[in-house]
């Protein structure tokens, strides 16, 4: 009972950062674990009305099952994390974003007029992979860099210079505002594809698509739950540190 109310309080996120299986938990719920994982099991169950002790039940049968142990990110430097995030995540988005925005145009072409809101579902794409793409070089050319310099600088014991954005936490909080951005984005291509449900008369390339966006939404909760939840926490906590 002691321990079930401790992890009421818990928030979604350090669910996930210690074990990220439990994230298709809180998917089959529809609560969302990386822009909102802030928030806490008790907070999230009051608001959406589900059985607290049905949830924490399913979290612990995943926590307590050996099989299938998931990466345990939160170990690892934060350099590493960093790197690990540009090379695969944002590599994902730039090499599968002209592919989709090609797909999603023949579509409109083809299926525009029978199925309108294919027209609203590129458009919310377009503006996704552009925000995303200003985003990762913000990410890349500046915010990870100092991340590294951090995790230098604490291994070698030396100062490292004050940045022009004074605080790693100014720049946090503008990414985190942008996920948030594009998780609601993504949240009504979900919608308008009926969770990527192609309809009857879709064509292959319909299929594909909708199986190609899915990816796409699962991939990017991945990439923000890395850095919502253990990089930008860990790298606010290293520069406290430093100082």
């Amino acid at each position: 009972m002691e321990t079930l109310q401790k992890d009421s309080q818990k928030q979604i996120g350090q669910f996930v950062a210690e074990d990220f299986r439990t994230a298709a938990v809180f998917s089959n719920y529809g609560i969302d674990f990386c822009c909102k994982g802030d928030r806490t099991v008790e907070e999230v169950c009051t608001k959406n009305k589900i059985d607290i002790d049905e949830l924490l039940g399913k979290l612990e049968n995943i926590q307590s099952s050996n099989s299938q142990q998931s990466i345990d990110y939160k170990s690892w430097p934060l350099d590493l994390l960093a790197e690990y995030i540009e090379k695969k995540h944002h590599r994902y988005v730039e090499e599968k974003t002209p592919v989709l925005r090609q797909f999603l145009d023949k579509l409109c072409k083809v299926h525009g007029q029978r199925h309108p809101e294919l027209l609203e579902i590129t458009a919310l794409f377009i503006g996704c992979s552009k925000e995303l793409a200003a985003h990762m070089k913000k990410e890349e050319l500046i915010l990870f860099p100092f991340i590294k310099r951090m995790v230098k600088a604490k291994s070698d014991g030396t100062q490292i210079e004050s940045p022009q954005f004074n605080t790693v936490e100014n720049p946090i909080a503008m990414m985190k505002d942008e996920h948030e951005a594009e998780g609601e984005r993504f949240r009504k291509i979900a919608e308008l594809t009926d969770n990527y449900t192609p309809p009857a008369d879709g064509c292959n390339t319909y299929k594909v698509t909708f199986a190609m966006l899915e990816e796409f939404e699962k991939d990017l909760h991945l990439h923000i739950h890395l850095e919502n939840n253990i990089l930008f926490p860990e790298a606010i906590k290293l520069e406290a540190s430093l100082k």
